[in-house]
C-alpha cells in the first residue's frame, strides 16, 4: 500500500512546485512621480530687517542698537502691525578690528551690535508706507522681502492635484508604448516641497519716498510618486 501511494505523492509534489514559485513571482507595477504647481496672488509680505550700531565701547553700541530698534518697533505698532507679527533674532555684540597694520596684530578700535527684526504685513497696500517707516526710524539694513499666503492650504491642494494628473498621464503613456495595460494603483507618496515666494534682491536700505513693491505671484509646487500593478490585457492583474 505504501509503495503504490509514493508515486501519487510524488506527483503530487511536482504539480505544486511550479503553483509555489509562481505566487513568489514579484507582480509587474511601474512607478511614476508626477509635479504640479499652482499660482496665487500673494496676502501677506514678511520683511527682514536688520538695526547695526557702532560706538567705542560694547555698553554704548548695545544702547544705541536698543533705542532704535526700540523705536522702530514702536512705529511698527503704530502703522497698524500686530505684535504677533514683530519678531526680535540674531542679536550680536562684537568688537571691530583695524587689520592696517601690517605685520603686527589687529587692534580693537571699537564694538558694533546688530539685531533683525523680521516683520510680517497683512495689508500689502501699506507695505511701502511700513518700509519707508522702518528705514526712516533705524533700520538700516535690509535683508530680504518675500511673499506668501496666510493660509496656503487651497494652493498646495490644487499643486497635489495637478501633481496626481500629471503622474497618470505618464503612466498611461509608458504603459501603452511597452504595450501594457495599467492596473489599480498600489500606493502613493508625496514629497515635501516648500513654496516659491517671489523674492526681493537683498542690499542695503534706503530711504526713498514711497518704496515701490511689485508682489507677483508666489507659486506652490507639489510631487507625489504612484506606483501602479500591470495588468494583463484582460484587465487583469499578472502574476
Amino acid at each position: 500500500m505504501r509503495a503504490s501511494l509514493a508515486p501519487i505523492l510524488a506527483a503530487l509534489m511536482l504539480a505544486q512546485a511550479p503553483l509555489a514559485a509562481l505566487a513568489d513571482t514579484p507582480q509587474p507595477r511601474l512607478v511614476v512621480t508626477g509635479e504640479g504647481r499652482s499660482e496665487a496672488a500673494p496676502d501677506i509680505a514678511t520683511i527682514t530687517l536688520g538695526v547695526t550700531t557702532q560706538a567705542d565701547t560694547a555698553d554704548a553700541a548695545l544702547a544705541e542698537n536698543n533705542m532704535r530698534l526700540a523705536t522702530v518697533l514702536e512705529n511698527l505698532r503704530a502703522a497698524g502691525i500686530a505684535d504677533r507679527d514683530l519678531q526680535t533674532s540674531g542679536l550680536s555684540l562684537g568688537p571691530r578690528y583695524d587689520y592696517s597694520r601690517e605685520g603686527q596684530a589687529p587692534r580693537v578700535v571699537g564694538y558694533e551690535a546688530s539685531n533683525t527684526l523680521t516683520v510680517r504685513v497683512r495689508a500689502l497696500d501699506s507695505l511701502g508706507t511700513v518700509l519707508d517707516k522702518a528705514v526712516a526710524d533705524g533700520a538700516n539694513t535690509f535683508q530680504g522681502l518675500s511673499f506668501g499666503l496666510a493660509d496656503p492650504t487651497a494652493a498646495l491642494d490644487a499643486a497635489r492635484v495637478a501633481a496626481v494628473e500629471e503622474a497618470r498621464r505618464k503612466a498611461g503613456l509608458m504603459a501603452r508604448a511597452a504595450g501594457v495595460t495599467l492596473g489599480p494603483v498600489l500606493e502613493i507618496t508625496e514629497a515635501t516641497r516648500l513654496p516659491e515666494p517671489y523674492m526681493m534682491a537683498r542690499g542695503a536700505a534706503a530711504k526713498a519716498d514711497s518704496v515701490p513693491v511689485a508682489g507677483g505671484e508666489v507659486s506652490y509646487a507639489a510631487e507625489v510618486t504612484i506606483t501602479y500593478a500591470l495588468a494583463d490585457q484582460a484587465g487583469m492583474p499578472e502574476r
